[in-house]
């Protein structure tokens, strides 16, 4: 099998997102699979005039990024609730990938998180939506972990039935 990459979706610079997706690789490389981690917020910060529509594929720096995702075969996308989708970064993030090759025939899970009750699920199945256009196999289990400040501490998931539900995903992502 071939690698995963987790998505930390977002590039707020304080954001919680990349602790989950640091949780997740952990989790991944506890049942044996190959993971990395690919932070949203060492995205260029001028990647929306460098890398999309006309100048697809012309940046390097983003790139590298480019082809990690072209050569995944699974993807895992942590993904934040903000205005009642995931974010604006992750869009243009999707939007300066190799069409349709990068997302074609793959498969990919997803992780809500959430400061509030809903746990990201509108923007799940926003991205839902997207992934499947793209010709991508979306995970049916989609753990939503809601309220998720109140369960971090020092920087670590700490709440059981959220690592319980991630471990859960781990193993299915695994044979799917």
């Amino acid at each position: 099998m071939g690698k995963i990459l987790i998505i930390s979706g977002t590039n707020r610079q304080e954001a919680l997102s990349p602790f989950i997706a640091n949780t997740y690789w952990q989790l991944a490389k506890e049942v044996g699979l190959e993971a990395e981690v690919i932070d949203l917020r060492k995205l260029p910060h001028d990647f929306i005039n460098t890398a999309l529509y006309d100048n697809s594929g012309e940046d390097p720096a983003f790139n590298i990024f480019r082809d990690k995702m072209l050569a995944a075969e699974k993807y895992v996308f942590i993904i934040p609730e903000y205005n009642g989708s995931f974010p604006g970064v992750l869009k243009a993030f999707i939007d300066g990938l190799a069409f349709p090759d990068t997302f074609t025939g793959k498969k990919s899970a997803l992780v809500g998180v959430s400061a509030g009750n809903l746990g990201s699920s509108h923007a799940m199945s926003h991205l839902t939506d997207i992934l499947n256009y793209c010709g991508t196999h979306v995970l049916a289990r989609k753990p939503r972990l809601i309220s998720i400040s109140s369960y971090l501490q020092d920087g670590k998931l700490i709440h059981e039935p959220y690592i319980n539900q991630l471990r859960k995903q781990v193993k299915e992502l695994k044979v799917f």
